[in-house]
């Protein structure tokens, strides 16, 4: 302390924090923008592609963890599934009888967007059990419905729901197996209307999509984007559908707040959400025949062709230092928006 002061030594005035504190975090706040600029920056130069690239076979083993797992690439591979019966068996005719009686899970909404905001609200669909055949009716146009039906159950659905169907594809993907040591969490099972779309987010997942009738359109953006991709909190809510086709919006009370994208990629309000305008999307499409490897952390935003089928394979992450610097890059965003 100085003599004859309460004030430690070096300290400033009082009042002079009022007037250069907040210049101090004016400049550390345009240092970390300026760093997470960067990093997006020099991530799009070093390592990863302009566009998603294609492959004419699977990798080996060997050849994923080196050239894709590590650096958490994605890629597509040609004809990566063309020895499944599923190519050549999955037409309507065929699923109705092997499947056709079957109770499914099916999502319902009014304008396709499950798990996504609407509205000031993140909204679920009404998960609706039905004959898997009512289903196809509603697809192939046979009969009219109130809404938008999209088979979308993540929980390993081709396994839980479809079990007459596993004869028709592989059980896992073997060089993903072998390079990660361990089968996949989940397998599920997609088919929808081309109204139904999957919102902008993430997973903790290592996900390998396969498209067996149709295609699929992505929009994918690398974790070094995340400070240019926002997010909200959103009071979550589902929709019930009632008998004269109407739908309500029913709030879950009680329930915490759900994180959630509140960007449309397709159409995405660069006065409300300027950030995102240093984003780099890509888009690509995975046609009939083709895998996606889809690499945990990266964002996606997806459409479909009409009556599109697919099926993928979740294998869990590793949580390592790769988990670390995202969690990082996550919580610096954070601080960034907050300020």
């Amino acid at each position: 302390l100085r003599s004859g002061s309460s004030r430690p030594l070096g300290a400033l005035p009082s009042g002079s924090e009022e007037r250069v504190l907040p210049a101090v975090s004016v400049a550390v706040m345009h240092a970390l923008r300026e760093s997470v600029r960067r990093l997006a920056e020099e991530a799009r130069d070093l390592y990863l592609n302009d566009a998603v690239p294609y492959l004419d076979k699977p990798p080996t083993p060997l050849e994923f963890q080196r050239s894709w797992l590590c650096p958490n690439k994605p890629f597509i591979v040609r004809d990566a599934i063309s020895h499944w019966p599923a190519i050549s068996k999955w037409t309507f005719p065929y699923l109705r009888q092997e499947v056709g009686e079957q109770s499914v899970s099916v999502a319902v909404t009014p304008n396709g967007y499950a798990d996504a905001v609407h509205q000031g609200r993140f909204m679920m669909p009404e998960e609706r059990k039905m004959r898997f055949g009512e289903f196809l009716d509603i697809v192939e146009r046979k009969r009219a419905a109130s809404g938008v039906f999209y088979v979308q159950k993540q929980c390993s659905n081709l396994t839980e729901e479809f079990p007459q169907l596993l004869k028709d594809v592989d059980a896992h993907i073997p060089w993903m197996t072998e390079a990660l040591g361990k089968d996949p969490d989940a397998v599920n099972f997609w088919m929808g209307e081309s109204a139904a779309v999957t919102s902008l987010h993430k997973d903790h997942y290592e996900n390998l999509y396969c498209v067996i009738s149709g295609e699929k359109h992505f929009i994918l953006l690398p974790p070094t984007d995340r400070p240019f991709i926002p997010y909200e909190h959103f009071q979550p809510a589902t929709y019930k559908v009632n008998e004269d086709g109407s739908y309500d919006v029913i709030d879950m009370q009680n329930a915490e707040k759900v994180p959630w994208i509140p960007l449309d990629p397709l159409n995405p309000d660069l006065s409300r959400f300027p950030e995102y305008s240093l984003a780099r999307p890509t888009h690509c499409t995975v046609r009939a025949g083709e895998m996606l490897y889809l690499p945990s952390l990266w964002f996606h935003h997806v459409r479909q062709s009409h009556g599109c089928i697919a099926v993928n394979f979740w294998y869990d992450m590793e949580y390592d230092i790769k988990y670390n610097y995202f969690q990082f890059l996550d919580s610096v965003t954070k601080v960034m928006n907050a300020v």
